[in-house]
C-alpha cells in the first residue's frame, strides 16, 4: 500500500484509503473519519496563502503573499507553508522546541508565535529533499465534473456531528 500527498506535500495518505480499485477518488462517506476530515481540511485549504507569508504581508498585501504548497499539522491547527518558508518551520520543529507540539492543534499558534517574533531559519538550514517516486504510477483523478460529486453532494451526507467534527465553516457553502 503506498502512500501519497494530494494536492499539497505534507499529509500523506494511505492510497488505498483514498482511491478505489479502478483508481477513482472514494466517496467522503466511504473514507476512515480522520482520512476524511484531512480530505475536506485540504479542499478547504487549496490555494489559501502561506501562513509566514501572511505573518508578514497581512491582508493589507495578500497579493505578496506566496500560494501554499505545503500543509503540516494535525487539522485545525494546521500550517500552511509556501517551499520559501516550509525550511524556517523544519528549523523551528526540529531546533526550537516544535517537536513537542506534534499531533497537537496547539502547532499552528506555537508556530505562528515564533515566526511573528521574529524567529527563522539560519541561512543555509538544510530542508527536506522531496522526491517523486513513479509519478506516473499513480492512479489518475478522474474528471470531477463527469464521475464525482461534488463537494457539497459529499457534505450534505455527512451528519451534524460529522460536520461539526470537522471543525471548518460551511456557511459559505451553498448545500
Amino acid at each position: 500500500m503506498a502512500k501519497v500527498n494530494i494536492g499539497l506535500r505534507g499529509w500523506r495518505f494511505d492510497e488505498d484509503e483514498v482511491f478505489n480499485e479502478d483508481g477513482d477518488l472514494r466517496p467522503l462517506e466511504f473514507m476512515e473519519p480522520d482520512t476524511r476530515e484531512r480530505i475536506v481540511r485540504l479542499a478547504s485549504s487549496m490555494g489559501e496563502p502561506c501562513d509566514a507569508c501572511y505573518l508578514i504581508h497581512g491582508d493589507e498585501e495578500i497579493q505578496q503573499c506566496n500560494v501554499a504548497r505545503v500543509i503540516y499539522g494535525e487539522p485545525i491547527g494546521e500550517v500552511l507553508l509556501c517551499p520559501e518558508h516550509e525550511t524556517d518551520f523544519l528549523y523551528w520543529f526540529r531546533e526550537e522546541g516544535g517537536k513537542q507540539y506534534a499531533g497537537d492543534t496547539e502547532l499552528q499558534d506555537a508556530f505562528h508565535d515564533w515566526f511573528a517574533e521574529g524567529g527563522r531559519a539560519p541561512e543555509g538550514y538544510g530542508g527536506v529533499e522531496h522526491v517523486n517516486t513513479d509519478p506516473d504510477d499513480l492512479p489518475e483523478v478522474p474528471d470531477a465534473a463527469e464521475e464525482l460529486p461534488t463537494l457539497e453532494e459529499e457534505i450534505e451526507k455527512l451528519d451534524d456531528e460529522e460536520l461539526d467534527a470537522l471543525g471548518v465553516d460551511f456557511d459559505d457553502l451553498d448545500i
